[in-house]
């Protein structure tokens, strides 16, 4: 999944991370203790952090209002087979009272190490601890075993520092994240029930049948006025019919910037049919109907029709390059999480590489395997059937809300947003859902909303929309 900043982009078929970006910390930073000439004595938190086993404080600051720790946690590579040794996971804690509530979050990705704050931590104003999904640098064990990552083996580490760190703070716990981070989140859910007390997931895409993906066909069917998707499908057909002339440019702009294909896509002339493949996608995902004026036309240069991929979609991302850091998102829609199947029809007799828009194309060779439709199956009747305390937020013009999940009626809400995309979010619901949504959240995690208003004025951690920045094109 994308979002848009001033200059960076990520593509449709990859879900959302962090807005302030993985910095990643060297191997050897994750397991290095920060030196304090504070006591114990003289700081019972951080005495409490230091005496949780495995946990190691590695740095601290203290923006205003809030104490902000990065933490390294020690994880079994297998949880079912401790034996196979352990790896660093990367986590951050923002502080602000030990009896305020926790705000669990994980984009599904990597992990920023600038404070932020989630809506939910803003309005609870919490406690919040971020962290990183395992195999993403540095949260990857060494040697790597792909078959490690898995949807319950990343619950199982959240599940972990969620015990770890009852021990420090008394107050509800309130797992969130957006796009991939929201299904972590319930995937967390359906798996250690007991661990939170309710769970805010936005835009989380349901693929629970990964060949039978109607709702993504119906949703382009349907989204925005008539004039504007015949735009979107005339512009990929004139890229597509211009493939001789836009191509060279695309290889010309990679040789410069050091971009090469072999390791995924192949060649640049698959990794251009992904782009324009992608394009309507991602235009609908963080553009809105207003961006309809800015389409190329039949009568456009190609200069025009090349600019306008390149910033709707991202040529640079689709290189080996460009992929490389994303490459456990795509192993895991290739093996469980699934993937967007769109049916192009419009595209009929342009394309060259049947298949090609899926996630195996998006990793090397040797990572490719195939789809195991069942941890998506029980989820997703998990969900309906037995969950509890669930609220989903989703955007009526975001393409990723066009298959969600359905929770039971104890206690679980779904909301859509109207007119919003892939940044849907509790502020942007009608007032009467908003007020619903909030008094909810606020109920779950026992605080008083006045309280928690009152203190946001004064708070100087921003706000974290939970989705990955755009990269530069």
């Amino acid at each position: 999944m994308r979002t848009r900043t001033a200059t960076a982009l990520v593509p449709a078929l990859m879900l959302a991370l962090l807005t302030t970006g993985p910095v990643a910390l060297p191997a050897s930073a994750a397991a290095t203790p920060v030196r304090s000439s504070v006591t114990a004595a003289e700081d019972p938190l951080l005495a409490a952090l230091k005496a949780v086993p495995g946990l190691t404080v590695v740095s601290e600051s203290q923006p205003t209002g809030y104490r902000y720790f990065i933490l390294s946690y020690t994880q079994p590579i297998d949880h079912r087979n401790p034996k196979k040794g352990t790896f660093q996971q990367r986590l951050s804690l923002l502080h602000r009272d030990t009896a305020a509530p926790v705000v669990l979050y994980t984009s599904g990705y990597g992990m920023s190490t600038n404070p932020s704050r989630t809506e939910p931590t803003r309005l609870l104003d919490g406690n919040q601890v971020s962290v990183e999904h395992r195999f993403f640098t540095p949260s990857r064990p060494a040697p790597a075993n792909w078959r490690d990552l898995d949807i319950w083996q990343e619950a199982s580490d959240e599940h972990r520092i969620v015990e770890a760190l009852k021990t420090v703070y008394t107050g509800k716990w309130i797992q969130t994240g957006a796009s991939k981070g929201g299904m972590t989140s319930v995937y967390h859910r359906r798996f250690y029930p007991g661990d939170v007390d309710g769970v805010v997931a936005y835009v989380a895409p349901n693929d629970r049948v990964n060949p039978a993906d109607r709702e993504y066909d119906d949703f382009f069917a349907h989204v925005g006025d008539a004039a504007c998707r015949t735009a979107l499908k005339n512009v990929q057909i004139q890229a597509l019919k211009r493939r001789d002339r836009l191509v060279p440019r695309l290889k010309a702009y990679a040789a410069d910037n050091g971009y090469t294909f072999t390791r995924t896509l192949g060649t640049a002339d698959r990794s251009f049919e992904m782009t324009v493949l992608d394009a309507p996608w991602a235009f609908w995902q963080y553009s809105t109907a207003a961006d309809c004026a800015e389409v190329p036309t039949a009568t456009a240069t190609d200069d025009e029709i090349y600019q306008w991929l390149d910033q709707v979609a991202s040529f640079a991302f689709y290189t080996d390059q460009g992929l490389e850091y994303y490459t456990p998102y795509y192993y895991q829609a290739a093996t469980q999480l699934g993937w967007p199947e769109l049916k192009f029809a419009h595209l009929r007799g342009l394309l060259r590489y049947p298949g090609l828009y899926q996630a195996n194309s998006s990793i090397p060779a040797e990572l490719r395997s195939r789809h195991d439709p069942r941890p998506m199956l029980d989820v997703d009747h998990w969900v309906r059937k037995q969950s509890s305390r669930m609220m989903f937020i989703y955007g009526e013009n975001d393409p990723w809300s066009a298959e969600r999940f359905t929770p039971t009626k104890k206690d679980s809400y779904l909301y859509v947003a109207p007119g919003a995309n892939h940044g849907a979010n509790v502020a942007g619901l009608n007032e009467a859902d908003r007020l619903a949504a909030t008094a909810t959240l606020r109920r779950w995690a026992g605080v008083s909303g006045v309280t928690a208003l009152q203190r946001n004025a004064q708070a100087s951690v921003p706000d974290d929309d939970m989705l990955e920045p755009r990269r530069p094109s």
